[in-house]
């Protein structure tokens, strides 16, 4: 690491078979307001993000191991791994969706940004510090399924069925090497852990394709995404989502 880095591509991570595919990130206001101000997508620590089961292996994987990886140290290990990755989420569809907006905005005051695959990747071109790998989640079930052992990013690319309907990309940073984690883990080579989470610069000229408000907003918030978007002097299309639409019979 080091030098100018930006997105990278690596083994674990698998992408999108079409690079155009569309992504949303659903936001309240405030977030929203503070990817403009910022001009940075925030990535939380992977610890942070609320599910118990982040980073973690599956019950078949732990049972397959050697007896000697199966000790106490282990778990502080893959505890230390969980502080030092940090993860910005995505949802891939080509439609908006019903259920995110529900999820993971605030009601009528929330908007979504919609992009690409391909735009997220090349928006961290100002981003000097980490690599940025992105890739799709694989769901499983963790009391039955084997989660593969042989990449450290794998447990950060694996969810539980419960959340397949997300259908979620992951942008990753992590403050380890993608080799030769023991030696990492045994020397001075070892970083802070993060400690919620870090801004990461990014184009947002290159991110954004267009910005769509919630469905359940009034038309003056409309109006003041429009006035917000135009003051940061972000030249993106703002829609009102029709998810609310009336039917016609």
């Amino acid at each position: 690491m080091g030098g100018i880095v930006t997105y990278q591509e690596n083994e674990a991570f698998q992408k999108p078979d079409n690079e155009y595919s569309k992504i949303w990130r659903y936001l309240d206001f405030t977030k929203f307001v503070s990817l403009l101000d910022k001009q940075a997508l925030f990535f939380a620590r992977s610890d942070k993000l609320g599910d118990p089961f982040e980073g973690s292996y599956s019950k078949m994987s732990v049972e397959a191991r050697p007896l000697t990886m199966r000790a106490s140290d282990m778990s502080v290990f893959n505890e230390e791994i969980r502080q030092s990755v940090i993860i910005n989420s995505w949802t891939m569809s080509e439609f908006e969706s019903a259920a995110m907006w529900k999820l993971y905005s605030a009601g009528d005051k929330s908007v979504a940004i919609q992009s690409t695959f391909k735009r997220l990747a090349k928006s961290f071109d100002l981003y000097t510090r980490n690599d940025v790998f992105i890739g799709q989640v694989k769901y499983i079930d963790y009391a039955t399924e084997w989660l593969p052992e042989n990449n450290v990013f794998n447990p950060f690319l694996h969810k539980r069925k419960s959340f397949e309907h997300e259908h979620e990309l992951r942008a990753i940073i992590s403050k380890f090497p993608s080799n030769d984690l023991v030696e990492w883990f045994n020397t001075d080579l070892r970083q802070k852990a993060f400690v919620d989470g870090e801004y990461v610069d990014v184009n947002l000229d290159v991110l954004v394709e267009s910005i769509f408000v919630s469905p359940a907003s009034p038309i003056w918030f409309s109006d003041l995404i429009r006035s917000v978007v135009n003051k940061y002097s972000l030249s993106k299309e703002v829609t009102q989502s029709s998810l609310d639409n009336s039917p016609v019979f």
